[in-house]
């Protein structure tokens, strides 16, 4: 009896020892397969950079000698004729002056103070305080027929090729005045059947370079749609290649400082 006994209480002793082995070895496992600890806190990541949009690449063209008249042309402002040689223009660069407001005196004197030579812009669209809203005052750059100051890139090429027009306001706080884009229309339509101008060479300052100008509200499509329709109402084709001829003039309600 008593050998007995001592057979079963070492079975249950071994057996015992073995489920406690057994748990051990498990608890072992499983904290084994926890990750390691991490005193630093958790790991901020950082939201990728947005990229800035693209340059617009312009594809130079032919350039077309243009002879001005002799005397203005009928229904169009006298100061949109250059009474010297014109340039090779073959794009427009629109822009905003990014206040409330301006003219082409104020800003000649603020572009002088600044060290450039004078008026950095070709046109000035006005909207109301200078000038009368909707007014196209013109730059001494267009009538000298002066390369311009209002987009420098590495190479210059909108500077010497683009003729600058800047409305007066921030447009990206608010819009363009109906009267603004309606005389910026008259005027790009009319640069675009002159020079020969295409429509996709119409492009704000920011098409050029990395600047927020001519504000996000200018919608420089609108602009090229709106001389289009004036273009095709002309009978030239938006490209800037006459289709008929037509006696009709354009721009006679536009005013002129």
């Amino acid at each position: 009896m008593a050998g007995f006994q001592s057979f079963l209480y070492s079975g249950i002793g071994c057996t015992l020892g073995t489920l406690f082995l057994v748990g051990c070895q498990s608890q072992t496992s499983l904290v084994g397969e926890l990750p390691s600890p991490n005193f630093s806190g958790p790991v901020a990541v950082q939201p990728a950079a947005r990229p800035l949009p693209p340059i617009v690449k312009i594809q130079p063209v032919a350039p077309v000698k243009v002879t001005p008249p002799k005397v203005a042309v009928a229904g169009v402002p006298r100061g949109w004729v250059p009474p010297v040689a014109a340039r090779s223009w073959q794009a427009i660069v629109i822009h905003h002056s990014a206040t409330p407001v301006g003219g082409a005196a104020r800003f000649d004197r603020e572009h002088k103070e600044k060290g450039w030579d004078e008026l950095g812009y070709d046109f000035v669209v006005g909207n109301g305080t200078d000038t009368g809203d909707g007014q196209i005052e013109v730059g001494s750059r267009w009538t000298k027929q002066k390369i311009g100051a209002h987009a420098k890139t590495p190479d210059n090429w909108f500077n010497e090729h683009g003729i600058g027009i800047c409305l007066v306001g921030n447009f990206d706080g608010g819009r363009p005045t109906p009267a603004q884009m309606r005389s910026l229309a008259k005027l790009v339509a009319y640069m675009m059947r002159t020079y020969h101008i295409p429509a996709d060479h119409i492009v704000g300052h920011g098409d050029t370079k990395a600047t927020d100008c001519p504000g996000r509200l200018l919608n420089v499509a609108d602009v090229r749609q709106m001389a289009a329709q004036i273009l095709v109402a002309e009978g030239v084709s938006p490209a800037g290649n006459p289709r008929t001829a037509s006696s009709r003039e354009m721009l006679t309600d536009v005013k002129e400082k």
